[in-house]
């Protein structure tokens, strides 16, 4: 049974009276003028790019399979040195799908395609999911494909009670940062969207036909229950950090969200992407993804150029940085309030009920 509420009452959006916001309307001739100089890809930086990606990663691998007749408590840590490697080739994947991480086109397939494969993600479908994800992000009426599922007060109230146990396991942060990772690296980008057409789905096929002949090949060499071993540790550490990234990009303290008709591409992206300001070293393995902002404001700005794009203009300035620990709070963010303008909590929950039941007594 679906419960019948009324719909709240809309509120003064918190946006409205937040000093630190960047105005939906910033001219956009202002900073597209300002992006473009950031535009250009470099062969020489992104070859440098792979060279202190991919061998160090290949090399930590063999450490681990070396390690493994030592000592696990020597594994372990070489799996977490070798997952930050990881997620930086998923950086390279990333821009690769934008088009943005060399200037031909063809190289940006092939190298996407083989960073694919160390990533288990398919690439031309993953490419067409994630464009879907940059024209939708911040529309509240867009939601549901390439991004956390997120619903508002409203909706949350309106739901059957099995939905809200669901979507309570889908938030739940074990559930979101430790199994659904591995789910979705290793099961569910086996298989194809039912929306995506021929090619995003035959690219899963060959991504499949790739990683079973990639697990057959380094299963005979090191054998198979080493070469598992290692990639579950691998993808499980991983896979967590990559899908906290991609969560608190989108899910923070006053994060924009929108319904269509008020909807602004620049105002979603300066304000509804976050600037992740991490310790020197996290920004580095995870390639500048923090300036998360710019690139949503331009994603065909190649990861090493985002910093220096941040630094170009007092606009982009003006997003106010998370840092790790005020990124903590993300956890406990559940739902959109459209009457407040914020993500809340659980809680809010509560102090609803008791206004409706106070109103109702009234």
């Amino acid at each position: 049974m679906m419960c019948a509420v009324p719909p709240l009452p809309k509120q003064a959006s918190a946006r409205e009276s937040a000093s630190t916001r960047v105005s939906p309307c910033a001219d956009t001739a202002a900073w597209k003028d300002i992006v473009t100089a950031y535009q250009q890809p470099s062969t020489g930086r992104a070859l440098w790019q792979i060279i202190n990606t991919i061998v160090p990663y290949a090399f930590l691998w063999y450490l681990m399979y070396l390690s493994m007749a030592v000592s696990w408590w020597v594994t372990l840590p070489l799996a977490i040195l070798a997952a930050g490697f990881l997620v930086r080739i998923f950086i390279i994947f990333h821009d690769c799908g934008h088009g943005s991480f060399f200037k031909s086109r063809t190289a940006n397939d092939v190298v996407g395609f083989i960073a694919g494969v160390v990533t288990f993600t398919p690439y031309y479908h993953w490419r067409w999911e994630h464009a879907l994800h940059h024209a939708t992000s911040g529309d509240l009426d867009r939601r549901g494909i390439g991004d956390i599922w997120t619903m508002t007060v409203q909706e949350y109230l309106e739901s059957s009670r099995w939905k809200r146990f669901a979507y309570g396991m889908a938030r739940n942060p074990v559930v979101l940062f430790v199994i659904a990772p591995l789910f979705l690296f290793l099961i569910r980008q086996r298989f194809p969207s039912a929306r995506a057409n021929r090619r995003e789905r035959r690219s899963v096929g060959w991504m499949n036909l790739a990683l079973l002949g990639m697990a057959a090949a380094l299963s005979a060499v090191f054998g198979i229950k080493e070469y598992l071993a290692i990639q579950v540790m691998v993808y499980g550490v991983a896979g967590s950090a990559g899908v906290w990234l991609f969560y608190v990009q989108h899910q923070f303290d006053g994060v924009y969200w929108e319904r269509r008709d008020g909807w602004d591409y620049t105002a979603a992206a300066l304000q509804g992407s976050s600037f992740y300001k991490l310790p020197r070293i996290l920004q580095w393995f995870s390639g500048n993804i923090g300036f998360h902002h710019i690139h949503h404001l331009s994603p065909r700005i190649p990861n090493y150029n985002l910093e220096r794009c941040h630094r170009a203009d007092p606009l982009f300035q003006s997003v106010r940085p998370i840092t790790l620990l005020s990124s903590l709070r993300s956890f406990t963010f559940r739902l959109w309030d459209e009457r407040r303008g914020k993500l809340v909590g659980y809680r809010r929950l509560r102090e609803l009920r008791r206004e409706q039941k106070h109103t109702a007594r009234q």
